[in-house]
């Protein structure tokens, strides 16, 4: 089976990619591991800047259908100390450079605005092999097989198409998220929904930090981050929920019983995600006919700018195909030169905030950081967001 432009995953990148392929007029298809759109929840809230996230939509006809998602008063955000004190206070302007949707809403929308057929679920990828002169064979573990004239890996941190541009890997940053939830927040965790506020919550000191997002239907969204290493989460059981919340909980010691709920209290088994980055300054020699996309091509540290940056090389790469249609290696230059520029720069962004909120000096320098860059446009900078 042949499909001339293929894409491996059916993220937020793939899908605007192919949305913005659709229209200009040119067919893809996406090879997406999940068995079904609704194989999984999707993760929580996002911000969507207006540079970027909102300038794919844009490009890919969506403005309309992604006004109708945002979540109001998303972007309200404060900062406290250990002890619960309110040190910065931003309420939602409504200037909606950087709205907040949740993710799956998102992805929804994204999906329900390609053709049928568009998106083969249960596709995953076992192996590629490079067929020469720019094609490519993608290898699926069901045993069948396609083969491609521009293979674009869209499949995030681990990719399997990354592979054929560079011998990199993902290595560990050195800090840990560990997600929870408090559902009927208002009624049942009043006190703690109270100190959250109505848009994001970051309380910090050195080496550790509770961050958590309101979202609709009164959900406490949390990202509790700690600087350990690898060894030292390993060694929790997170297979026994309580026992690993009370574990993490030991960190927090002495912070406000408010603050620390959010990790008690949660009502979902709590989830370890690691973070992992690409080196510093990664990028790779153009190979003939593939290239990669949002996560697979610039892992960092999750500071509000992943999703932006994946929906955005999505649309980019989609209007660099449009625009040499006669040539994929003229498309593929076009595209990744700009590209590797932009996520350079947003890798440093991304350490700094990493520093703003876990180092020697937080909570305060990511108070200084807030009043001093634009308050809450600021604030969607430092936002967690895995």
């Amino acid at each position: 089976m042949t499909t001339p432009i293929t894409i491996i995953g059916a993220g937020l990148g793939g899908l605007t990619l192919a949305r913005v392929l659709h229209v200009h007029g040119i067919a893809s298809t996406i090879y997406e591991a999940e068995p079904s759109a609704d194989a999984r929840t999707q993760g929580g809230q996002l911000d969507i800047h207006e540079h970027d996230g909102q300038a794919a939509l844009d490009a890919a006809g969506l403005t309309p259908e992604f006004h109708a998602i945002i979540r109001p008063g998303g972007e309200a955000a404060r900062i406290l100390d250990l002890h619960g004190t309110v040190l910065l206070d931003e309420p939602d302007e409504g200037s909606g450079r950087r709205p907040e949707v949740l993710r799956g809403d998102l992805r929804r929308m994204l999906l329900d605005s390609l053709p049928d057929g568009t998106i083969q679920w249960g596709k995953k990828v076992t192996g590629v092999v490079s067929l020469g002169g720019g094609a490519h064979e993608v290898i699926f573990d069901d045993g069948s097989a396609v083969r491609t004239s521009l293979l674009v890996g869209a499949d995030g941190a681990w990719s399997r198409v990354r592979p054929l541009l560079s011998s990199a890997t993902p290595r560990y940053a050195g800090t840990t998220l560990v997600e929870t939830y408090l559902y009927d927040a208002d009624e049942r965790h009043s006190a703690t929904a109270q100190v959250v506020g109505e848009g994001a919550m970051y309380a910090a000191a050195p080496g550790k930090a509770i961050q958590a997002h309101r979202e609709a239907g009164a959900v406490l969204h949390t990202y509790v981050a700690l600087h350990r290493p690898e060894e030292w989460f390993d060694a929790i059981d997170f297979t026994d929920a309580p026992a690993a919340a009370a574990r993490i909980a030991e960190e927090f010691a002495g912070w406000a019983p408010e603050l620390t709920a959010l990790i008690t209290d949660g009502e979902s088994a709590p989830v370890k995600r690691p973070i992992h980055t690409l080196p510093e300054g990664f990028r790779w020699d153009r190979v003939p006919g593939v290239t990669l996309i949002g996560d697979a091509a610039h892992l960092m540290p999750p500071a509000g700018d992943g999703a932006n940056l994946a929906m955005f090389d999505g649309a980019e790469l989609g209007k660099a195909i449009a625009a040499n249609p006669n040539s994929v290696e003229a498309a593929l230059r076009t595209y990744e030169e700009p590209m590797f520029l932009r996520s350079e720069s947003a890798a440093v962004d991304s350490k700094e905030i990493q520093d703003l909120i876990l180092g020697d000096r937080a909570p305060y320098a990511l108070v200084e950081f807030f009043t001093g860059a634009g308050g809450v446009e600021a604030r969607n900078d430092a936002a967690p967001h895995a």
